[in-house]
């Protein structure tokens, strides 16, 4: 079982908010990272010697309102301790949604520890009108900062007041 955390949908919010200068309020809401988490896949290798996990085809996990799906997730364990999870690398059509907003990346990389999340390869955020896209989005949740790069491109729309 998978014991659910911030996760990858926290990261997502905190870089539009970031590139937008808003406040997020759709990926990462308190009541989802508090529901179960369900892991789906067409396959499951688990390397006790590693404390790594890797769901491969078709996987979807949900948690709440919020599902993510890539083509392989594997997880890795904290050193002693198999419940906590140190870091999740997903890869290959990388898709995370949750309401109106989504994000879309060849690859997504989460160290929990440092709070370090790296997605790489056509990103792609939008949360309502806005969208950030770049070759790679970082954001540091513990600093609360993102950058994009290679080639960024945001587009915000105005908001109602």
């Amino acid at each position: 079982m998978i014991r659910s955390g911030p996760l990858l949908p926290v990261i997502l919010s905190l870089a539009l908010a970031a590139s937008a200068g808003a406040q997020g309020t759709g990926f990462g809401n308190a009541q989802d990272i508090k529901q179960p988490v369900e892991v789906t896949a067409d396959t499951l290798s688990v390397d006790q010697k590693t404390g790594k996990a890797t769901f491969s085809g078709n996987v979807l996990i949900g948690q709440g309102a919020m599902r993510l799906s890539a083509d392989s997730v594997t997880v890795t364990y904290a050193q002693g301790d198999q419940s906590r999870i140190s870091a999740l690398h997903a890869a290959g059509n990388v898709t995370l949604v949750s309401g109106e907003d989504a994000a879309e990346a060849k690859a997504a990389d989460y160290d929990v520890e440092s709070g370090n999340v790296v997605l790489t390869g056509d990103v792609l955020l939008t949360q309502g009108g806005n969208v950030l896209s770049g070759d790679k989005v970082t954001v540091n949740l513990t600093t609360g900062t993102a950058n994009a790069s290679g080639r960024v491109r945001s587009v915000l729309q105005p908001g109602n007041r």
